[in-house]
């Protein structure tokens, strides 16, 4: 197994169990040596993807700081699939449509492009799935480039949104909650989140079930300002908000 695949199986087996140990990584990874895992953790660590844990547990490092999309993109990719889809078929021609950063609302592009609407967007790699003639307008908003996450954020995209109002927009998250509300590490895309919100007719949350409860350093709004849409039904958010379970 090369080493690219094997980092990102370790990734995914973190995602969905917050604390794994060297001994329950070679139970399930029976073709990896140990010497050849701890490198890859060493190696993940490093990046900045991972924490080791003393004792030879790892858990992702999601709290303080967001995963690169790079990484992203191959986590719960089924889910951010489906749940992208649902959220385009919301859409209608002649509509005012804002597409957040993150995997999931990226997704969304390459379902919208036969319609006729105007797109908004901080995600930079949005362009590369707008090659539809039928869009009829697409504005990337101005301010600074986060790398990590394909994202534009910062004062002077605050100050550009603020002008700005939407019939929809999608917007992803690092977690969300009854709780936990809508939430991110980063302090720019908090404020960013919250303008949109505001400015939205409608403001969807495109997010798979895996960032449930899961919280970060700051809450953008509370979950029932919004509708969520995600992959599976959960129930302690019956009758407490809106959300859709996409099919």
């Amino acid at each position: 197994m090369i080493p690219y695949i094997r980092q990102k199986k370790i990734i995914e087996a973190l995602e969905e169990k917050e604390i794994i140990y060297i001994e329950e990584f070679l139970d399930t990874f029976h073709d990896i040596s140990e010497s050849t895992l701890r490198r890859d953790l060493k190696l993940l660590e490093e990046e900045g993807q991972i924490i080791l844990l003393r004792g030879g547990g790892a858990k992702l490092k999601v709290n303080a700081l967001e995963l690169p999309v790079g990484t992203k993109k191959f986590l719960y990719k089924n889910e951010k699939e489906k749940i992208a889809r649902f959220a385009a078929s919301f859409v209608k021609n002649e509509e005012v449509i804002y597409i957040d950063s993150g995997t999931t609302c990226l997704g969304i592009a390459k379902y919208i492009k036969a319609k006729d609407v105007k797109i908004v967007t901080s995600n930079i790699q949005v362009l590369n799935e707008l090659d539809n003639p039928n869009i009829s307008d697409c504005i990337i908003i101005g301010g600074e480039v986060n790398r990590d996450l394909d994202s534009v954020s910062g004062p002077l995209t605050d100050a550009t949104l603020k002008n700005l109002f939407f019939d929809k927009s999608f917007v992803g998250t690092t977690g969300f909650g009854i709780r936990e509300g809508i939430n991110t590490p980063d302090f720019r895309e908090a404020s960013k989140k919250t303008i949109i919100n505001s400015n939205s007719k409608k403001c969807y949350i495109v997010a798979d079930s895996s960032k449930n409860k899961k919280s970060s350093l700051c809450k953008a709004f509370e979950l029932n300002k919004c509708t969520l849409i995600t992959d599976k039904k959960i129930e302690e958010l019956d009758g407490q908000v809106e959300y859709y379970v996409a099919e």
